[in-house]
């Protein structure tokens, strides 16, 4: 995926998720199909987190020359949010001023910026990143959880 398709996706999930939520009250935004799956505003907490930590690794890539830095994962970053406690307005609101950011950040960026490289250690592991794999990376993140909260409207109008 060029960088182009990936900030064409970026933009996209924010109008996603409003497509859904839209149609939705508090309660429904809140509800699970099944007992192990999650909610739309609990898949929206997860997007955020992986907004703050994947997005965190960018402007870092993006400010520092080749820096190395801890893996984190939005799963365990989400323990020290209140993200899963908010509202879905509230929670949904942040998510779009997160995008639009981000979306500032990399738009304006040169295309040799794209490239820039950083280190990431996993335990004894250390794996390249760029900011552009970083962008794919949440991007694909990003529509499959798109995905399933489509899925989870789905399972709701049957439910109905």
């Amino acid at each position: 995926m060029d960088r182009v398709a990936v900030l064409n996706l970026l933009a996209t999930a924010p109008r996603r998720i409003a497509s859904v939520a839209g149609r939705l009250s508090e309660s429904e935004l809140n509800w699970k199909p099944a007992p192990d799956s999650w909610s739309v505003n609990e898949v929206l907490a997860h997007l955020r987190c992986c907004g703050d930590v994947w997005g965190g690794s960018i402007r870092k890539i993006l400010h520092e020359d080749q820096p190395t830095f801890r893996y984190v994962s939005p799963r365990g970053w989400i323990r020290k949010t209140n993200y899963l406690e908010l509202d879905f307005k509230a929670s949904f609101s942040a998510f779009v001023t997160q995008r639009e950011d981000l979306l500032k950040t990399l738009r304006a960026l040169p295309a040799q910026d794209w490239t820039r490289r950083g280190n990431v250690r996993a335990g004894a592991k250390v794996r390249e990143e760029t900011i552009l794999s970083y962008a794919q990376r949440l991007a694909d993140h990003e529509s499959a959880h798109c995905d399933q909260i489509d899925g989870v409207l789905r399972a709701l109008l049957r439910n109905r």
